[in-house]
């Protein structure tokens, strides 16, 4: 894996970088590779400054997380009522609550390679997320790891799982990863935990499948795309009509033209290029995140695989 820091070939980010991230098709090598291992040689990547703003930005959002869960913890009142609250959702309602974390944490990895002038729009049900589905995100977050390393802790009768949660979280804080707040010390328990709510996301079957479903691109970015002159003899492929030259066509992100009456109806129902499968942004939370997780992966197979050679 390529490590931060390190001397390693620098990428060219292009400022037409969103054009070409879409995968319609499953890469072998992001198959056979861990998720972290990619994501980590795509953030290799970046210039010193955009990881250390990268690095500052995670460390921010890792410190409001681990604010929330030590009032959860430190409460029992609160304890109590948020595990209340995660027992009465059920599996499809938690794998929501986890979606909207990891969507977040995606935006936040694949903000660097965004050109300032085409930022993702913020995703409405990302926004508007409200404390208390926040605590119990952070809380079955915490559940799911301690079930995962130490699961005996979780055999204590439900009045004992906040103390033996608290030792548990306290040992987490002193360690060296929990103290230093610089570089990999921050982005790889990062990246770690996004890839473990990319499988908890992904095992309940709203993400990482091989099928594709339609979902409408999103107003935000279809109210940003610009109109252009069509040059001479240029098709629109969806009426199959030759566009006027000098004639208002839509252009998108990939500068495919299009007729702005039969883009805009065919982006309400699909948000890919009818051409070449492009993906703009959507609401679709779990279309989002599939969308963003792919970009990342791109990057980094493509790193690993040049790596290699």
């Amino acid at each position: 894996m390529a490590k931060l820091g390190s001397t390693h070939k620098k990428v060219h980010i292009s400022p037409n970088f969103d054009k070409g991230t879409a995968i319609r098709t499953h890469d072998p090598i992001m198959e056979e590779l861990e998720p972290p291992t990619v994501i980590m040689a795509a953030l290799s990547a970046l210039s010193p400054l955009h990881l250390s703003d990268l690095s500052h930005s995670i460390f921010s959002d890792i410190h409001h997380r681990r604010r929330r869960l030590t009032f959860i913890l430190s409460s029992p009142t609160l304890f109590s009522l948020t595990l209340r609250h995660l027992n009465s959702l059920s599996l499809s309602h938690k794998s929501l609550l986890i979606a909207r974390f990891l969507l977040s944490a995606l935006r936040r990895l694949c903000h660097p390679f965004q050109p300032p002038a085409k930022s993702l729009p913020q995703h409405p049900s990302t926004a508007a997320i409200t404390p208390r589905d926040l605590d119990a995100a952070v809380l079955l977050l915490l559940l799911c790891e301690v079930r995962q390393h130490n699961p005996a802790a979780l055999e204590t009768p439900l009045p004992k799982w906040r103390a033996a949660l608290c030792r548990i979280y306290s040992d987490s804080i002193l360690s060296i990863s929990g103290i230093i707040s610089g570089g990999g010390a921050v982005m790889v328990p990062y990246v770690e935990t996004v890839a473990r709510c990319w499988k908890f996301v992904g095992f309940v079957g709203s993400c990482g499948g091989k099928g594709k479903r339609e979902v409408a691109a999103s107003p935000v970015a279809v109210v940003e795309l610009p109109s252009v002159a069509a040059a001479a003899a240029v098709e629109c492929v969806i009426c199959k009509e030759e566009m006027g030259e000098g004639r208002d066509a839509c252009q998108l992100p990939c500068e495919h033209l299009f007729h702005w009456l039969c883009i805009l109806p065919w982006l309400r129902k699909r948000n890919t290029c009818p051409c070449c499968r492009f993906q703009l942004p959507t609401d679709d939370v779990f279309a989002e995140i599939q969308r963003l997780w792919e970009i990342l992966l791109k990057l980094g197979s493509t790193i690993t695989t040049s790596d290699g050679d």
